[in-house]
């Protein structure tokens, strides 16, 4: 996640001329917050690899999938959602409330926009709670202290980590991270990861990653399957594993096939 003052002038307001990930993402999902620099960055990657914007789909649906599994199956009650980006339909909390009502949800991230909008983050059911806070991933001890007015650290909790780890171009800085925020919560803890790679395909994605790294902000760095699984050496990895977002536990489709693999790799692992 970007500084921001890279995106707010020193007059504070938003600069729409600095293209920005949770722009451009909103830009692939059809919805209606981005700037020209944003479309314009994202018209370069669509060409280049056009199932970008399948690959934002499926992302956003993992979310949904994820979501309804830790709080149906797992009767999981609060979720750290960090690099939240713009609010879009199902969000976190309505996924989680609608299960139980009573869920509590932080949503994390810095871009100023989003900040613009955390009042449709913040729409919680009357039992439960929703909470916004503008903190970068790269400062984990400011979001657990922000986070502790709404989660209770002495219960479970479930992390979101969902196309933000890429961001983080330092592999021991990420490591860092994760341990930290792993040690604040107790057993039976989650983690929803969801990473870009190269697996499905190679270098058409490599190349794409190339011209976002021209304009956008932040960065982005490619990691293999294997490498973001050894982040979290030593957690239980819930089935099916790590696998590309669009089938880890898909709904069937209705011929009853598998969705098409994409270069955003995910998983789900419970702290013991």
């Amino acid at each position: 996640m970007a500084d921001q003052a890279d995106e707010v002038g020193s007059e504070g307001r938003l600069k729409a001329e600095v293209p920005h990930t949770a722009r451009i993402w909103n830009y692939w999902l059809g919805g209606k917050d981005h700037f020209e620099a944003d479309r314009r960055v994202g018209d370069r990657v669509l060409e280049i690899f056009p199932v970008v914007a399948e690959l934002a789909r499926a992302d956003r649906l993992f979310l949904g999938r994820v979501v309804r599994y830790l709080a149906g199956e797992e009767g999981i009650r609060q979720f750290l959602d960090i690099g939240t980006g713009l609010p879009t339909q199902d969000n976190t909390h309505e996924v989680a409330q609608r299960i139980a009502p009573d869920s509590r949800i932080v949503y994390v991230d810095n871009d100023p926009l989003v900040l613009v909008h955390a009042r449709a983050l913040l729409a919680s059911s009357p039992s439960g709670a929703s909470d916004y806070l503008e903190a970068d991933l790269r400062d984990p001890d400011k979001i657990l202290a922000a986070a502790e007015a709404t989660l209770d650290f002495t219960k479970p909790v479930a992390i979101m980590l969902l196309g933000i780890m890429h961001f983080i171009q330092d592999d021991d800085e990420l490591q860092e991270i994760i341990d930290r925020l792993l040690a604040a919560v107790p057993s039976g803890s989650y983690v929803a990861v969801a990473n870009t790679t190269t697996a499905v395909n190679g270098e058409l994605t490599a190349e794409a990653v190339r011209t976002w790294n021209i304009d956008a902000q932040p960065k982005l760095k490619l990691r293999s399957p294997e490498r973001i699984a050894e982040f979290f050496r030593g957690m239980e990895v819930v089935e099916p594993g790590w696998v590309s977002c669009s089938r880890w536990r898909p709904t069937p489709g209705p011929g009853g096939g598998l969705p098409n693999e994409v270069d955003q790799w995910a998983g789900v692992v419970r702290k013991p």
